[in-house]
């Protein structure tokens, strides 16, 4: 795998550095890197169609997307 240089925080992440946030970055059209800002090395690679559309199921609400992701221990969502 070919490691990003330049990750992009996510808009949804705030101001500052010190925030904890998404970053994403690309190695080639194919290939996008997700990251969060307090555990960088750990990266999820993916494609641009797949992560468009888990996206899309979370802004749209798509039942077991969005409980998935959002379920706490608790089982509370």
């Amino acid at each position: 795998m070919n490691t990003p240089r330049i990750w992009q925080k996510s808009s949804h992440s705030g101001e500052g550095d010190g925030n904890d946030c998404v970053e994403l970055a690309a190695t080639t059209p194919a290939s996008l890197h997700l990251r969060e800002s307090d555990a960088p090395g750990a990266v999820l690679t993916t494609a641009p169609a797949p992560l468009a559309h888990f996206l899309h199921a979370i802004h749209t609400g798509t039942p077991g997307i969005v409980a998935s992701i959002t379920a706490r221990e608790s089982g509370a969502c």
